[in-house]
């Protein structure tokens, strides 16, 4: 990992839920976690790090290599999940394309974007976050029969500019 000396970027690398899905989970976080409001509903390939802006040609580059080479997958999203009481989240689960999920993580955080991970990797869509219990509550319930079923052809990354996540680069799994 690059470290952040002024003039760098925060940066985060995930999959953006396609639509018709990604408006309908939006919808649904906006109720419980609206300050999320700038992030579109997505499974989180990156985390947030820091990356100096000299290195930045290097990390496109290395972001570029891991999704020409990466094939398109199905990703499955079925029910609802929490990480309580480790953590007030509340997530939709992803039930096919976990392994891939995976893998493209563990490509994408080695080079200059290997980092250190507090938890292990769990791809997941959040739904609710530091919300109250009732609300972690009621969005367990109210995704419980949740189902999406879309084909995964590209990963973003997003810079964090003056705390808004502002779309930077798409690209395209395969080439």
């Amino acid at each position: 990992m690059t470290t952040r000396h002024g003039g760098g970027h925060t940066l985060g690398v995930a999959i953006e839920i396609p639509q018709p899905f990604g408006r309908q989970l939006d919808e649904i976080r906006a109720r419980f976690s609206p300050d999320d409001g700038d992030m579109p509903a997505h499974v989180t390939i990156l985390a947030p790090v820091d990356v100096d802006a000299d290195a930045m040609d290097a990390v496109v580059a290395h972001l570029s290599q891991v999704a020409a080479t990466t094939p398109p997958f199905r990703l499955v999203l079925s029910g609802s999940g929490s990480f309580r009481p480790v953590s007030p989240v509340v997530f939709v689960a992803v039930s096919e394309g976990f392994a891939a999920l995976e893998q493209l993580e563990r490509r994408v955080r080695s080079g200059d974007l290997a980092v250190e991970t507090r938890f292990p990797y769990h791809p997941h869509v959040t739904i609710a976050h530091d919300a109250p219990e009732a609300d972690l509550d009621r969005a367990m319930e109210e995704l419980a029969d949740f189902r999406a079923d879309m084909q995964i052809g590209s990963m973003g990354v997003r810079e964090n500019i003056d705390g808004v996540w502002q779309p930077v680069r798409t690209f395209a799994l395969g080439g």
